[in-house]
């Protein structure tokens, strides 16, 4: 059962974190959304889904309450859910009349809602408010412009959605992915607060599971291919062989994620496909 997570928290000296209010079976318990810093102008990473008022009256009561100007607005990438409630964000214009919106740019072409001035991001880039020192570091692979800030002052991540509370991620990129997972390990960060579920407290583990995690569905996957050489499957049937405990309105997000497995492994010249239909390559040398 999904840990209850308050509307408002104030997770340290320096981050408030203000849930979304759009709970669902990809969102969990919904978005969170961070206020960072300790001064009068700070930063807000993430801003939910559109047209939310709920999640507009707790980041507001917030705004006012800590008496706060919005000098950054983040958005870890171009999910609606993170970013489709920005010109709700942006319409308390007493509190964000100052505010730059900044995320990092989309290899596909801008999905930006309508009306919303943007800045586009850089890896490495560094912003700094009262309190707070906040480090970009792209982290494509769940999408192409993803992002996660690095919180200097306590080695903290904001991991979006390439890391959660709560299961596992999905992902448009398994090996641009990986590689993100690696990256966000090697700073070895203290604690990450994810864009989805409850603070993970042992980054380590957390993340070493992910990757360990991937690593044994590849294998899964691999493993059914080789010990049916000679037949094809689609997406689906692997699916049902994989994930046997998997509530079944999930089932779609696993399909998705194996398939991006297989177009790994077709990178890899270790599977072949024909009309949609995966089967081993039997001239793979590696395995």
């Amino acid at each position: 059962m999904a840990a209850v997570i308050p509307a408002v928290t104030k997770l340290s000296s320096r981050i408030i974190r203000i849930l979304g209010c759009n709970p669902g079976i990809m969102t969990l318990q919904g978005t969170n959304t961070y206020v960072i810093g300790t001064g009068k102008r700070r930063i807000l990473v993430d801003t939910g889904d559109a047209d939310v008022p709920q999640y507009i009256n707790h980041l507001m009561s917030v705004l006012k309450h800590e008496d706060i100007d919005l000098a950054h607005i983040f958005i870890s990438h171009w999910h609606h859910d993170h970013i489709g409630g920005l010109p709700d964000v942006l319409d308390i214009k007493e509190k964000t009349k100052y505010a730059q919106v900044w995320k990092y740019p989309r290899s596909e072409g801008e999905d930006i809602p309508d009306g919303c001035p943007i800045e586009f991001l850089k890896d490495g880039q560094e912003f700094a408010v009262e309190g707070a020192t906040i480090r970009v570091i792209h982290t494509p692979g769940h999408a192409t412009d993803h992002i996660v800030l690095h919180l200097v002052e306590e080695n903290a991540v904001f991991s979006g959605d390439c890391i959660l509370g709560e299961g596992t991620a999905v992902f448009e990129d398994l090996h641009d992915y990986m590689n993100s997972l690696r990256d966000i390990s090697n700073l070895e960060p203290s604690v990450v607060y994810p864009g989805h579920g409850n603070v993970i407290h042992s980054p380590k583990d957390k993340i070493e599971f992910y990757i360990q995690h991937r690593n044994e569905r590849e294998q899964q996957i691999l493993n059914i291919l080789i010990n049916n050489r000679q037949k094809q499957f689609n997406e689906k049937e692997l699916v049902k062989m994989i994930y046997t405990d998997t509530p079944a309105k999930l089932l779609k997000a696993a399909e998705s994620n194996v398939n991006h497995h297989l177009l790994k492994l077709l990178k890899e010249d270790k599977v072949t496909q024909f009309n949609n239909l995966w089967q081993y390559n039997d001239t793979c040398k590696t395995i």
